[in-house]
């Protein structure tokens, strides 16, 4: 199903609240003049709410996700879109995509 693309100015949340950025950008490909995110690359969470053991498992630190982009690559990997899915680590818990660019879709 298409999507729009993910790029570095888009609001990624971990499921407690924190914000998730990526790593290592792909300057290659531009959206509304920013870098878009290659599937491989990972994600940095800051804020996470959940408490760190030995009351939960928490905080999320990284994330990496698992879907992305099946006919668009970029330097030979898939680009991540709305709808992608991510699992953070420690926690298990999944990112939550709430805002990216609306020009570029991608399939």
């Amino acid at each position: 199903m298409p999507g729009f693309l993910l790029h570095v100015g888009a609001t990624v949340l971990c499921a407690h609240g924190g914000q998730a950025q990526p790593a290592m950008p792909n300057p290659r490909v531009l959206v509304s003049g920013q870098p878009t995110v290659a599937m491989t690359a990972p994600y940095v969470v800051a804020g996470c709410a959940f408490p760190p053991p030995p009351a939960a498992n928490g905080p999320c630190v990284t994330a990496q996700f698992v879907t992305g982009s099946v006919r668009v690559s970029s330097n030979g990997q898939p680009l991540l879109l709305l709808d992608s899915q991510a699992i953070c680590a420690p926690t298990g818990t999944p990112l939550m995509i709430a805002l990216t660019q609306v020009r570029a879709t991608a399939m």
